[in-house]
């Protein structure tokens, strides 16, 4: 494994985070195809043997469960001070007012709750999982700064909005002398690619880490394009997020893993790593392949040549995943 800063602060991070939304129990929240908690402990043991450090998990994924299983097992088989460990808040965890966003409240009630279900008294990183409207940004970052000054969080992150709403927050943030966020958690793969009109230059000038999601696209480059899994059967969001122009670009990814003998997701993720904003692709496992997959792609280096034909097919998206 290898390792390195996030963005412009001294943290290190392995160069893959493992994604914990498919770790929940599966008739709590909107993910059916979930692991329980038997299934998911060995991977996450596993990615912890294979040098992982870094995890990713959200309060709304399963209904707070993906937390409360992610923090059991982090506990049992790792040390907590060598684990960066990352949340985040937005989601509606309860009906009725105050249940969701980024008011002050809201942030202040579910920093509580996911500390408690994790078990832990700090998350590494706090991130807000999606941009609030109904907010005043100035209320929501005054709240995530205070929860830095209160030892509850050690470093902030956002995660998919436009270029224009990032820079807003943090300017905001500067001008008042509060936490700035260090990350930036954004739809990214081979197959939608328009964050690198706007965002990736902006993370890029400010030194902000890029943490990819669905960096293989909810599995669309790892299998033939007309194959559906039990995850895609039940996933309309990422329904949502692709076109069948996109057949040409999994195609190109089959040849190459053909012509160097790898798997599919190999190929994919290396292609992320080499972009030099991206700091760590948060890749998700149900299996154990999919582990040993993302590890074996920190090393796997694709040719100029090869990173072309990758990119060649591209055509452009609508905006999706805010």
């Amino acid at each position: 494994m290898q390792y390195v800063k996030l963005g412009s602060t001294g943290l290190d991070v392995s160069r893959i985070c493992l994604g914990c939304m498919t770790y929940g129990v599966p008739d709590r929240g909107t993910h059916e195809w979930t692991l329980d908690e038997d299934a998911s402990r060995p991977l996450i043991q596993r990615a912890l043997e294979a040098g992982v450090n870094f995890f990713d998990t959200a309060d709304v994924y399963s209904d707070g469960t993906s937390e409360e299983i992610v923090g059991r097992a982090l506990a049992d088989f790792g040390r907590r001070d060598e684990i960066v460990l990352a949340t985040k808040v937005h989601g509606r965890m309860r009906p009725g007012p105050n249940g969701g966003g980024l008011s002050r409240k809201a942030i202040m009630t579910g920093i509580d709750h996911s500390l408690r279900r994790l078990g832990t008294d700090y998350v590494d990183l706090y991130q807000i999982h999606r941009w609030d409207p109904y907010t005043p940004v100035e209320e929501t970052m005054e709240a995530l700064h205070d929860l830095v000054r209160a030892g509850k969080v050690r470093y902030l992150g956002a995660s998919s909005m436009y270029a224009w709403q990032f820079s807003k927050a943090q300017y905001t943030a500067e001008r008042h002398g509060w936490t700035k966020f260090v990350s930036m958690q954004n739809h990214y793969n081979l197959l939608y690619r328009e964050e690198e009109r706007e965002m990736l230059p902006l993370c890029a000038d400010q030194g902000v880490g890029v943490l990819p999601w669905s960096p293989l696209a909810r599995g669309r480059l790892t299998r033939d394009w007309d194959t559906t899994t039990e995850r895609s059967s039940h996933d309309a969001f990422g329904g949502t997020l692709y076109q069948d122009g996109d057949r040409a670009v999994v195609e190109a990814v089959t040849r190459i893993a053909e012509e160097r003998g790898v798997p599919r997701a190999q190929v994919a993720l290396a292609w992320l790593l080499r972009q030099d904003t991206v700091t760590a692709p948060i890749v998700g496992a149900s299996r154990a392949g999919h582990l040993d997959d993302a590890v074996a792609a920190v090393a796997l280096e694709l040719s100029d040549k090869e990173t072309e034909e990758l990119q060649r097919p591209y055509a452009p998206h609508p905006v999706s995943g805010h």
